[in-house]
C-alpha cells in the first residue's frame, strides 16, 4: 500500500497550521526555524500555488511555494538543503529533505512524459495522473551504493573532484540498470580508485535528497591494486588509520560518517 498524500488548494491548505516554505529550490528558515505558522505565511504564498501535505509522520505539515520577494518580508533566510546538514538535530533536515524531493517531483511532472498532456493530482495516492493516456507518475528515488573500503585498521577515503566540501568520505555511485548493489560496488570502486574489493557486507540505508536518492551503505575489504584516482570524479584518495583521520562527514546526519565512526569504534586503541 502506497503512503497517503494530499494535494491542496491554497484555501484548503490553511486548514493546517504548519508550513515548510520553498522559494525556487531553496528552503526558507528564520533563526534555524524550519516550520512556519499559517498566520505568518498567509499573505505571502503565490495565489495559484497548489500545496503538498508532507505526511502523517510529520502531522500534516504543508509544503508550499512562494517567491523571493517574500524572503525579506518574512525576515527569512533562503538556504540550500545541503546547508541544513549542519543544523541542530536530524529531524529538521529529514523533514526538509523529504519536502524538497516531493516539491521537485511535483514541479517536474506537470505534463505527461508520454503524450504531453497536463497531469492532475490523484485524489487518494501520492501520484500525478494523465487522464489522456491513463498513466500515473509516482515520486521516484534513485538507488545508490556507498562503501567504506577497509584494510585492517585503515580506511580508503577520497575527496570529490566535483563538490569542494573539503571532506574526505567513502566511495559512492548510482546503481545502473541490470546491476545488483554488489556489482555496483565492484564497478564503482574499480572505476574511481582502481582497486578491487571482496567480502562485501551490508550496513544500513539512508534517504538522501541530493537530488532524490536511497543510499545503501556497505563495508568491503581491500583485495588488490594500487590507488589510482579517476580525475573527473576523485581529487585525491588515500589510506587513513583510524587514529589519524582527515576531516570526514558527521555521523549525526550522514551514513558515510556512520560507516567511518563504526570502523573507528571497532579498531580504536
Amino acid at each position: 500500500m502506497r503512503s497517503r498524500c494530499y494535494f491542496l488548494t491554497l484555501e484548503q491548505a490553511f486548514d493546517n497550521d504548519r508550513f515548510i516554505l520553498f522559494a525556487d529550490d531553496r528552503v526558507l528558515v528564520r533563526e534555524d526555524k524550519l516550520l512556519w505558522h499559517k498566520d505568518e505565511v498567509k499573505s505571502h504564498l503565490l495565489p495559484d500555488v497548489e500545496c503538498l501535505v508532507l505526511g502523517d509522520e510529520y502531522h500534516s505539515v504543508v509544503v508550499a511555494h512562494t517567491d523571493q520577494r517574500a524572503v525579506a518580508v518574512l525576515g527569512a533566510e533562503s538556504r540550500s538543503l545541503r546547508s541544513l546538514l549542519f543544523g541542530p538535530g536530524e529531524i529538521p533536515f529529514a523533514m526538509a529533505g523529504k519536502a524538497g524531493q516531493l516539491l521537485e517531483w511535483y514541479r517536474s511532472h506537470r505534463f505527461c512524459g508520454t503524450c504531453g498532456s497536463p497531469t492532475q493530482a490523484h485524489q487518494s495516492e501520492r501520484a500525478l495522473h494523465c487522464s489522456h493516456c491513463q498513466r500515473h507518475y509516482y515520486p521516484r528515488i534513485n538507488p545508490c551504493v556507498i562503501v567504506l573500503v577497509v584494510r585492517g585498521r585503515e580506511m580508503l577515503l577520497a575527496r570529490s573532484a566535483r563538490y569542494k566540501s573539503g571532506f574526505f568520505s567513502c566511495l559512492a555511485g548510482f546503481i545502473e540498470v541490470g546491476e545488483s548493489a554488489e556489482q555496483t560496488i565492484h564497478r564503482e570502486v574499480k572505476e574511481e580508485v582502481g582497486v578491487e574489493v571482496e567480502n562485501i557486507r551490508y550496513f544500513k540505508s539512508q534517504s538522501w535528497p541530493f537530488p532524490s536518492q536511497l543510499m545503501l551503505a556497505y563495508f568491503a575489504d581491500y583485495k588488490t591494486g594500487q590507488i589510482v584516482p579517476e580525475p573527473e570524479e576523485i581529487e585525491v584518495a588515500d589510506w587513513f588509520d583510524v587514529n589519524d583521520l582527515p576531516q570526514v562527514p558527521s555521523a549525526d546526519v550522514s551514513v558515510a560518517g556512520e560507516l567511518i565512526q563504526h570502523h573507528v569504534g571497532v579498531h580504536s586503541s
